[in-house]
């Protein structure tokens, strides 16, 4: 190889430029920065470029690690010979130093990052614009297993912040995709790496990070489930510090691009990464009012299982998520409320309408994720569920005002009854409190409708009886219901009719519902028949009891009219034949001896005048010529046969085959 290859290097120069000992590299480095001086100092612009051209391409394309240790300490050594004017040949000088971060020799990786570290020291702020792939370098060289040249890389990394951080000119929005790119790395010193930019940008008061916090937040949450304690530590101290900056500051947050990240690490199974979503998600609803109710499904589908904890360690995520689920219940307001709230001022934005948008929940979502959470193993979620949708219907009216044709009133009628007919305890312990509930929020009569069509087309006969007999109980004895009781008991109106008719279909699952039915609707005649074909029933132990209970209802201020209607003589013999045929059902217990004393006590002989009058003003017509009472018979003798089918084949096989409500 002749001189000339390397001019204007000398070859003794270039043979202790590329020697293994340090001192005579050193020599020589000094050597090229008097060179590059004079050269400086002559504005002899051919001989420095030619001389970075050797360094950096001729030298550097050597495949010998010591040839490219020489060729990097001449590229630092002729950044210290420019000085200041070094900026004007930044391209050259780095590109060939950043591509030996890529060598598989950690000597050559080490003596990079050192002369990367003079270049930019000397270049300060101009070096930003090589700043994209000088960081990609420094990324790249954190993750590096020698010790040595991670030790340099963290060198470089506090020089490059410092420039970064004095810098007027840094380009923040062009970072922040680098930055977001690289935080979702799995090595462990990359992942410190980003967080501690992440947390010394935020610290520099002429940097807003926050507006590109939507970017960031992501990657920083799934580092939070790191298994190094200290990138967690990092991860954790940085939320903390965007939170307490965005409650200080939340006009300029963008709070709708960042709840949806927010959603979906709360239902993560990590507990530290659960409870910081959901802190967030409780600073979010607070801060940003209903302009979070377009996302309510959302944010219940994440806080509501939550409420189901019972453990200690995560006592703070249960009462967290309850505080969040109290704050969005109250943005939910009545129809005739402001629907239009201000919204953080956005940069860009432009115009009157830009501040404001109107707030509405997505009722189909917030409905469906309500009608999942009522399947949740946990009661406290269930009853939240409850909660919410007695709270929808109770804000907001105007939305359910057609009760019958609402697809949410049935969506949640058909969940409640699956609820219901899947937990036994639940329909024991709250079920009647639940239908009580709902017939005051909502109309009684509109209820049992909607209920009794439901259940009409329940293949779990069991469910329905018992269902029916829950319903029947709330009707004859809820002070929520007399309402409707008395306008069955009116059963003169074309309106007590349907109502009568859409209930009798149903209450054939439960005979004793039935006959109480009849009874309160004073269809005597009709509650002969039925009793006339109690006999032909499997007459079971719990049949007896739901006698026994009609019996003590029968007894109950309730049915006080009944007893009074004995005394109308002979208009009342319908009635007294029910009765007496309901005692001969009954085998000789108290329920007996009771009804048996009260029928001794009615008289023989016709009533007093005053009854008479009574029994005039109250008297109830025959019924309407459309109630065809035949046509019911025969339903109630279908629906008691489909029982009988129904428990063959629940104890040929020893269990029901069908316990889901579908």
């Amino acid at each position: 190889m002749s001189e000339k290859d390397y001019a204007p290097l000398s070859i003794a120069c270039v043979r202790g430029l590329c020697d293994k000992l340090y001192d005579k590299r050193k020599f020589a480095g000094v050597e090229i920065e008097k060179m590059v001086k004079d050269f400086s100092d002559a504005k002899n612009t051919s001989q420095i470029k030619r001389l970075i051209r050797v360094l950096g391409q001729d030298l550097m394309s050597s495949t010998n690690p010591n040839v490219k240790n020489g060729a990097l300490m001449g590229l630092s050594s002729v950044a210290v010979g420019l000085g200041k004017s070094c900026i004007d040949y930044l391209p050259e000088l780095t590109h060939p130093i950043v591509a030996c971060f890529s060598e598989s020799e950690s000597r050559v990786r080490y003596q990079a990052a050192e002369a990367l570290f003079n270049v930019l020291k000397i270049a300060r702020e101009a070096s930003l614009s090589q700043f994209p792939a000088v960081f990609d370098a420094l990324a790249r060289l954190s993750a590096d297993p020698e010790p040595q040249v991670k030790h340099a890389a963290e060198l470089l990394d506090r020089l490059l912040k410092d420039i970064v951080t004095e810098s007027a000119s840094f380009e923040l929005s062009s970072f922040v995709p680098m930055l977001r790119e690289r935080m979702y790395t799995r090595n462990a010193f990359a992942r410190q790496l980003v967080v501690s930019w992440v947390s010394v940008l935020d610290a520099v008061p002429d940097i807003h990070l926050l507006p590109h916090l939507p970017d960031l937040l992501d990657p920083l949450f799934k580092m939070l489930d790191d298994p190094n304690p200290e990138i967690r530590r990092m991860c954790d101290v940085q939320l903390n510090e965007f939170l307490r900056s965005i409650k200080k500051d939340p006009s300029n947050v963008d709070f709708q691009g960042m709840i949806n990240i927010l959603i979906l690490h709360a239902q993560s199974p990590e507990e530290l990464l659960q409870l910081t979503a959901i802190t967030w998600i409780k600073e979010f609803v607070e801060l940003a009012g209903a302009s979070m109710l377009p996302y309510a499904s959302g944010i219940l589908c994440a806080v509501l299982p939550c409420l189901a904890y019972s453990d200690e360690p995560r006592k703070s995520i249960r009462e967290t998520a309850a505080t969040v689920n109290f704050q969005l219940t109250k943005l939910v307001v009545s129809d005739s409320s402001p629907q239009t709230t201000p919204l953080p001022s956005q940069e860009g934005e432009a115009g009157g309408e830009a501040g404001e948008v109107t707030k509405r929940l997505n009722l189909d979502a917030v409905v469906g994720i309500l009608t999942q959470m009522l399947h949740h193993s946990s009661v406290h979620t269930k009853v939240a569920a409850l909660d919410w949708i007695l709270h929808l219907y109770n804000k907001l009216p105007r939305e359910v005002s057609d009760l019958e044709s609402s697809p949410y009133y049935y969506k949640f009628l058909q969940a409640l009854l699956r609820l219901l007919a899947a937990d036994e305890n639940l329909l024991e312990d709250r079920g009647a409190f639940i239908i009580r509930q709902l017939c005051v929020l909502l109309n009684a009569e509109d209820i049992y409708r909607a209920v009794s069509r439901i259940l009409q087309q329940e293949r779990n006969l069991r469910f329905v009886a018992t269902m029916v007999d829950v319903l029947n109980t709330i009707l004859l004895t809820s002070a929520e219901l007399y309402d409707l009781r008395l306008q069955l008991r009116n059963f003169n109106k074309p309106a007590t009719h349907s109502l009568f008719l859409s209930l009798y279909g149903c209450w054939c699952h439960s005979p004793v519902s039935l006959l109480a039915l009849c009874l309160l609707t004073h269809n005597y005649e009709h509650c002969n028949t039925l009793i006339s074909l109690f006999g032909d029933l499997e007459i079971t132990v719990d049949f007896l009891t739901e006698v026994d209970k009609l019996v003590q209802l029968i007894e109950s201020p309730i049915f006080a009219y009944l007893r009074l209607e004995l005394l109308w003589g002979a208009d009342s013999e319908a009635l007294r034949g029910a009765l007496f045929g309901l005692l001969m059902l009954l085998p000789q217990s108290d329920a007996f001896r009771t009804l048996r004393d009260r029928l001794h006590c009615v008289p023989a002989r016709p009533a007093h005048p005053a009854h008479r009058a009574a029994h005039a003003h109250h008297a109830q017509p025959s019924p309407a010529p459309h109630v065809d009472f035949a046509t019911l018979l025969e339903e109630f003798q279908r629906v008691q046969a489909a029982h009988r089918a129904y428990k063959l084949v629940d104890r040929s096989r020893g269990k029901l085959l069908d316990k889901g409500y579908e």
